[in-house]
């Protein structure tokens, strides 16, 4: 009896069980609409997304003449004059290297959700190249080796329109025109170069066409200092911006873009115990070009304008005595081309770069001289550059010798500025390797 009473209490006790989990178990059907939603969950879009970038770089360089140069002689400019000592002997007749890792990079890429309509998307990058120079002439001061910031943006990308804010490029510096050689100079005194603070509006007028308006101001690379000025108050004491504008075309295969800017910058607020409110005013326009296919690339790009000293090229501005006492100031004028020609081939990259800038100066009777390219009573003419270098590329394993010679010929002040006695040519050539791995 007892085991009968067991049995009645366990048989509905197992129906019991089966029945939940019958009810428990999905079918089939339930299965692929839950590994759908899964998938789907998987594949949509991240709300903030960020991603990390750099390299690792290194750059061993040899140089047959000492130059005009910045940050411990990774970035030179032009070769110095000749300088005879009491012997006749050309003391800057001597040669230097130098290897260094400071153009070792980080950054990163982020985004974010959508603002007024417009992808939210923004970067922030920086190196170890420092913000001030460490040399003979600094005292032991600067920051060699030390973080510097590039890139700190954000932008709102419309179908047709962007806004972006924040520090970049020169307008003037195209991303995707500049010279690709191993050089960390990128081509400098040829092609405008650094970054600036700024605001930026590109509106696409067809699918290949945009125009671009930015307003700017200098910041680690600015102009000349005059007389009572201290390092970039030019800017800070002006009450506008640069304003820029450029028209862009770019397909497939072809960039091609011009652009201008005009400048107004106030060097000092006080000229010979005066209020001062003189400014320099200046205008530049440039033009550039790229070809690219899967065999070659080809780029080239020209330049001209007044007071181009910000973008790290020659020149600058004259300082004029005046009556009452206060210095009056007008821009000095430059022109720059270069031409970039490369392989295109993923493993091995031979290229070949050429540059020239002209110093066509500034107008007669200036008193005082803020240029870059000048030294005593002694002025650079012209400079030209030529370079060939191979690219060795191996997943994100980079290495690029390269050989450069930059000459430079220099002659005695006139009063325009510009060289025109006693023209004496000099040059440096620069040997290099540069090491990479990017990530």
């Amino acid at each position: 009896m007892k085991k009968i009473t067991v049995l009645l209490g366990i048989i509905p006790s197992l129906f019991l069980q089966s029945f939940l989990y019958a009810q428990e178990t999905p079918s089939n059907e339930e299965l692929l609409k839950r590994i759908e939603a899964l998938e789907a969950e998987k594949n949509k879009p991240k709300e903030w997304d960020a991603s990390f970038y750099g390299w690792v770089r290194t750059d061993y360089n040899f140089d047959s003449r000492q130059s005009a140069y910045s940050r411990e002689y990774n970035l030179n400019l032009y070769p110095l004059d000749e300088k005879l000592d009491a012997n006749g002997k050309d003391i800057n007749d001597a040669g230097g290297s130098n290897f260094l890792s400071i153009t070792t990079r980080v950054g990163m890429k982020f985004k974010g959700p959508d603002v007024w309509g417009a992808k939210a998307t923004g970067n922030i990058e920086a190196d170890f190249f420092g913000n001030t120079e460490l040399n003979k002439s600094s005292a032991g001061s600067g920051s060699i080796g030390l973080m510097r910031l590039r890139h700190a943006t954000a932008t709102l990308t419309w179908p047709k329109t962007a806004l972006t804010f924040g520090q970049t490029w020169y307008p003037a510096f195209i991303p995707d025109v500049f010279p690709g050689v191993a050089n960390f100079n990128t081509g400098i005194l040829f092609n405008p170069f650094g970054w600036a603070g700024q605001v930026k509006l590109t509106q696409k007028i067809t699918p290949e066409l945009s125009f671009s308006a930015v307003a700017y101001k200098d910041r680690e690379f600015q102009t000349a200092n005059a007389t009572g000025a201290s390092t970039n108050s030019a800017t800070f004491n002006s009450s506008v911006p640069t304003f820029h504008g450029q028209l862009q075309f770019k397909n497939k295969s072809i960039l091609a873009g011009a652009g201008a800017e005009y400048q107004s910058l106030k060097p000092v607020i006080e000229s010979g115990g005066l209020v001062s409110d003189e400014k320099v005013n200046s205008e530049m326009f440039f033009g550039y070009f790229k070809y690219a296919n899967e065999k070659v690339i080809a780029k080239l790009y020209g330049i001209t304008g007044g007071n181009l000293h910000h973008l790290v090229m020659i020149g600058g501005f004259a300082g004029y005595e005046n009556p009452n006492g206060i210095e009056s100031y007008k821009p000095t004028k430059t022109s720059a081309f270069w031409v970039d020609l490369a392989s295109a081939n993923p493993k091995i990259a031979p290229g070949v770069f050429f540059g020239y800038t002209k110093n066509s100066g500034v107008d007669a009777g200036f008193k005082n001289l803020y240029v870059r390219g000048a030294s005593g009573t002694r002025i650079l003419d012209q400079v030209w550059r030529a370079s060939a270098r191979v690219d060795f590329k191996q997943n994100k394993f980079n290495i690029s010798p390269e050989i450069e010679y930059t000459a430079a010929t220099w002659g005695d002040m006139d009063s325009e500025a510009t060289a025109a006695n006693n023209l004496k040519d000099v040059g440096n050539l620069r040997a290099m390797v540069r090491v990479m791995y990017s990530f």
